[in-house]
């Protein structure tokens, strides 16, 4: 059996996808439903069983011996723009450090979610060296709360065997329909090419960077998910690769490049407005952020990254312009 935390959302949800189509169906999901449309991401896929929040901790599961195999630790509050500190660090922070501490008294294998937010402007670079943590200076509280798990996890003199802290770039692709303004770029001017006929993006505020050219490293669910899934196959077979890994391709690329290739997925010529960034983005905003990604090239030397292009065009093509949710074998 298998545990995927943050099942019903995003990056989760894929992976009850990917899970499903190797075979696997005996998954405890825990997440909450709420009130929006976080339940399509699951109506398609199979599971045994689900669990709240809140009660994940007193689940059976834990009083049996290996009953589990591995968990997939994606439950977190992702929005950036969160003001709540107390909430980010008992939500984010300390749920993850509890998982982690189970995961080592039980010899579970586990990978967690982190963020490239907790990389900040960049200044330290990114570089997924545990000597060079305690450097990162996390723009939002949101990074913070990731950080401080990373930190705490590395700080433990009992880790689990295999263990997996993965820093997330910029994450696109289906099944993230409910994020509403956290969503990605490439959905958000999918919906406004159909609207309205054109993309709106933000201006530049530094005189290096001219509008539109701000970079990102854009990396798409689907090979975030199978890097996950294979680093904890390596990690079984050789467990010192356990750690913490950056999960982006290496490769920045501006916003205008992924825009323009939504339009082009979509067989329309590029439409592009620049408008002012609010002024509350302003400061806590990453115009380069661009993985290093040896650490993982090592540890799994044959994955390989979609480009920009084909990934972006996987997303229109296969998902957006024709039935959005995932399905198993589908």
């Amino acid at each position: 059996m298998i545990l995927v935390t943050g099942a019903a959302g995003f990056i989760g949800s894929v992976i009850v996808k990917h899970l499903n189509d190797s075979g696997i169906e005996d998954l405890i999901l825990c997440d909450h439903f709420e009130s929006g449309d976080k339940w399509k991401n699951l109506r398609d896929l199979k599971y045994t069983s689900f669990v709240q929040v809140e009660d994940l901790f007193n689940h059976e599961i834990w009083k049996k011996v290996g009953a589990l195999k591995a968990i997939y630790h994606m439950g977190a509050c992702s929005d950036t723009t969160e003001l709540n500190m107390d909430f980010l660090y008992k939500n984010n922070t300390e749920y993850t450090n509890r998982l982690l501490t189970l995961a080592a008294e039980k010899n579970i294998p586990i990978v967690y979610a982190s963020s490239a937010a907790t990389y900040g402007a960049g200044e330290q670079g990114y570089f997924d060296d545990h000597n060079e943590l305690s450097k990162l200076k996390p723009l939002n509280k949101y990074g913070y709360s990731k950080h401080l798990s990373d930190e705490w996890i590395l700080k433990q003199k009992k880790k689990p065997k295999v263990w997996f802290g993965v820093k997330f770039f910029n994450v696109f692709g289906p099944q993230e329909y409910h994020k509403g303004k956290m969503s990605s770029v490439v959905y958000q001017s999918y919906n406004q090419i159909q609207d309205v006929g054109e993309v709106k993006l933000f201006k530049s505020h530094r005189p290096d960077y001219k509008d539109g050219e701000q970079l990102r490293d854009f990396v798409y669910v689907k090979d975030v998910v199978k890097a996950m899934v294979e680093l904890i196959a390596a990690g079984e077979k050789k467990p010192a690769l356990s750690g913490i890994y950056n999960l982006g391709t290496g490769e920045a690329r501006s916003f205008h490049d992924l825009v323009k290739s939504t339009f082009k997925a979509m067989g329309k010529k590029p439409k592009i407005t620049f408008i002012d960034m609010p002024s509350e983005l302003r400061g806590q905003y990453q115009y380069y952020t661009q993985a290093e990604m040896g650490k993982l090239k090592r540890a799994l030397p044959k994955f390989k990254f979609m480009k920009l292009e084909d990934a972006v065009s996987d997303y229109v093509t296969k998902h957006l312009m024709k039935e959005p949710y995932l399905r198993k074998g589908k």
